[in-house]
């Protein structure tokens, strides 16, 4: 973030620099990357730390879970792990909002639940579970959400192929009852 950016007119440090600045100060070991797009910021975090530092962004007025996702960056040629799981966080009385971005490999694809800190967080992690295989360890309800139980693949991940592997065939075709 750039000098200029990181002031108002006032001279006063900006919304967005004073959160940078105590999320830093609360964690000033843990190696955080920090961007700026369009006047939002972005943060990489560590996936050991997500949970604590989640937690001060909730302290720190950040009280709505927009959005919790996952992209699979296997096809992606600069990406050095393969799954990035995004937070967007917005501050209600603000409108400031944050991003927050943490990286995962296989095996361990085992993050700590935010259901503890929004509960807004229980069916998106419920998602990036069915459509990754991401598991939030301490989530109430650990299933899947929109595929049936039997289905063992998770068909949002890059190498899983676009035509399927035949799993409809195991499932009963299930007809419109007449009215």
């Amino acid at each position: 973030m750039s000098a200029e950016s990181n002031t108002n007119a006032s001279g006063e440090a900006s919304p967005e620099a004073t959160l940078r600045q105590k999320i830093q100060s609360k964690f000033p070991e843990a190696p955080l990357v920090w961007s700026a797009f369009r006047g939002q910021e972005r943060v990489v975090v560590p996936s050991g730390d997500i949970h604590s530092i989640l937690s001060a962004f909730r302290e720190l007025g950040m009280d709505q879970l927009c959005d919790l996702t996952a992209v699979d960056m296997l096809e992606y040629p600069e990406a050095t792990d393969r799954f990035e799981v995004v937070y967007l966080l917005l501050n209600t009385v603000s409108g400031q909002r944050v991003i927050v971005k943490t990286h995962l490999n296989p095996p361990d694809l085992t993050l700590p639940s935010a259901t503890g800190i929004w509960f807004g967080a229980d069916w998106l992690e419920r998602e990036a579970y069915d459509m990754f295989g991401i598991i939030f360890a301490g989530h109430p309800n650990m299933k899947r959400l929109l595929l049936p139980d039997a289905f063992a693949s998770y068909p949002l991940r890059k190498d899983y192929p676009v035509k399927g592997r035949g799993e409809r065939h195991n499932f009963p075709i299930i007809t419109r009852a007449e009215s």
